[in-house]
């Protein structure tokens, strides 16, 4: 908080010389003028002539006295003359002290208005204008690298500097290195004082410019890291990214990561030393886990880096926690210098903040792999169980009758052979488009596009359904999404095959605002509102499901069907 400074006052002049003089005119003049007129008198009173006694009181009186008033006065004189000179002294020094002080304000108001500026844009706009008031320049214009210009214009009529007006022109530089000019115009000469605040100035206008430019670096890499991210399910790979970038803004050589598992222990999960190499699992230092217990960035000495990381002289300890428990604590190793640099500390806890949110999704994600695995084991064995197994077991009953009625009825056992083998021939489709449907779809190495082009035309080729595939304007989603999309597409497939019995299969994307897959057949078709929730056999969404999916993603799903028109789908989600 800045306390306001009070103004300076006119300061009162100091008891000079005058009024010692008035004072010792005033109170020891009358008695001496007493005094010298007693001696005189009895002086005269001693010569005994009249005519030597009138002349000389002539000369007393009217020669002596005024020349003493004349010389007293002159005395005087000079006193007064001493305190005007001084008054004038002093109201000159008043009005020297006005100007440094509003100058003095005017600077702090400046250099407390950059350091408030939200961009760089905000920092030249406020520079222009502040170094004119505090310079009194009629015209200002800071100009950087890169094109950037802004102007400011003072109390005049003129738009630009003219040929008339001085200009000063000053370096605006960041670490030594010039990356712009401060250009400024006079109506006069700036004296020197002038000249070396406007230097000052434009020091600090470079130290703010390197301020906004660093705050918009790390808004820039925050917006990195939050979309690799976004972008990555794979925890290990998720760490490297962050801890990396972490490194780089510390000047770091060597990383490390520990992760709380499920007991609540703090284990070693990755590691990269100062020379690149990797390695996985070992002891926690005594360091980390002091950083786990604080919950905020630990900096340690040479001895505490050299049991986190050899050859290192400096470590940082970033905990990874949330509100309620302790996520993990990301290390990093410095082979020079003292320590980390304060001022990077906190955009490094705000980067380990998004990496704690990023180990809880992945192990989210993880957790709901393992949960859809097993759902997944349990769907495949009601399957078997309900359909193959079932069919298989008919398939052996008929296969008995045949047995026993081949030798009496051959007609009939024909006949059970027969239905057997369509039974086993239809078990054997529906095997195949399980497997079709199960099998891994590699998404993260081909992307969506690509792998939907490999997926329709196997589709075609296994189901022998004629498929036709349209893309159309830019497709741009998140991994995520196109997982969600993927999967829909593999459900509306599933269900053409299975339950469709269509002759040919259109598959459409288009971009634009939205991302829209449509899945068209022209099979039997269906009504919607019978069989809205039913789980199909290899895929084990319904329609709802498919529909929430969709929708908890800001999405649109729509079905259009009836019986005998075939199958319309259409999923919508937003551009990335």
């Amino acid at each position: 908080m800045t306390v306001p400074r009070e103004a300076p006052r006119f300061p009162a002049a100091p008891e000079g010389n005058v009024t010692k003089r008035v004072r010792l005119v005033r109170t020891l003049l009358p008695p001496l003028i007493v005094l010298a007129v007693v001696l005189y008198e009895l002086l005269v009173s001693q010569i005994g002539e009249r005519r030597t006694e009138q002349w000389a009181h002539v000369a007393f009186y009217g020669l002596v006295g005024p020349l003493v008033t004349f010389f007293t006065i002159m005395w005087l004189e000079e006193g007064f003359v001493a305190r005007e000179k001084a008054e004038r002294e002093l109201r000159h020094l008043y009005g020297e002290l006005r100007a440094s002080h509003n100058q003095l304000d005017t600077v702090q108001s400046l250099i407390r208005t950059l350091a408030e500026a939200a961009d760089l844009e905000e920092v030249m706009d406020v520079a222009a204008q502040g170094v004119m008031r505090a310079t009194g320049a009629t015209h200002a214009c800071l100009r950087l690298a890169g094109g950037l210009e802004r102007a400011a214009r003072g109390n005049t009529l003129l738009e630009a500097p003219s040929a008339d007006l001085y200009p000063l022109l000053m370096p605006v530089t960041i670490g030594g290195e010039r990356v712009g000019e401060l250009a400024l115009h006079f109506e006069q000469a700036p004296p020197g004082d002038r000249v070396r605040l406007a230097g000052a100035l434009a020091a600090e206008v470079g130290t703010a410019v390197e301020a906004a430019r660093r705050r918009a670096q790390d808004l820039i890499t925050l917006y990195e890291v939050d979309q690799s991210i976004r972008a990555e399910r794979n925890m290990r790979r998720l760490l490297e990214r962050v801890t990396e970038t972490m490194a780089s803004l510390s000047s770091a050589q060597a990383r490390a990561v520990y992760l709380v598992d499920e007991d609540g222990v703090l284990r070693h999960v990755w590691a990269q030393d100062v020379n690149g190499q990797t390695r996985r699992g070992g002891r926690v230092p005594g360091f980390v886990k002091r950083a786990a217990v604080t919950g905020t960035p630990l900096e340690g000495g040479e001895r505490e880096a050299a049991t986190v990381f050899e050859g290192t002289r400096c470590v940082l300890g970033v905990p990874m926690h949330t509100e309620e428990r302790l996520i993990g604590v990301i290390a990093l190793g410095r082979e020079e210098g003292q320590g980390f640099e304060g001022t990077r500390i906190p955009l490094l806890a705000l980067m380990a903040s998004q990496a704690t949110l990023a180990v809880r999704n992945a192990r989210a994600y993880l957790y709901s792999e393992e949960l859809a695995i097993g759902e997944e084991r349990n769907r495949i064995a009601r399957e078997i169980h309900d359909g193959v197994a079932q069919s298989l077991a008919f398939c052996a009953l008929k296969l008995d009758v045949v047995e026993r009625q081949i030798g009496k009825d051959p007609a009939r056992a024909v006949a059970e052979v027969q239905l057997a083998r369509t039974i086993l021939r239809e078990q054997i489709r529906e095997v195949r488009r399980s497997i079709f449907a199960l099998r891994p779809i590699d998404l993260e190495r081909f992307g969506l596009l690509e792998t939907v082009r490999r997926y329709v035309k196997d589709f075609g080729e296994q189901n022998n359904v004629r498929t036709h595939l349209d893309i159309r304007g830019e497709v741009s989603v998140s991994p995520s999404d196109e997982a969600v999309l993927f999967r829909i597409l593999q459900e509306s497939l599933n269900n053409v095959a299975k339950h469709a019995r269509a002759r040919e299969v259109t598959v459409r994307i288009s971009g634009g605002d939205q991302v829209t897959l449509e899945v068209g057949d022209d099979g039997v078709g269906f009504d919607p509102a019978l069989i809205s929730d039913r789980v199909s056999s290899a895929g084990g969404l319904g329609l709802m499901q498919m529909r929430e999916r969709i929708e908890t993603r800001g999405g649109h799903y729509e079905i259009r069907s009836a019986p005998g028109h075939g199958t319309h789908v259409a999923a919508r989600l937003p551009q990335a």
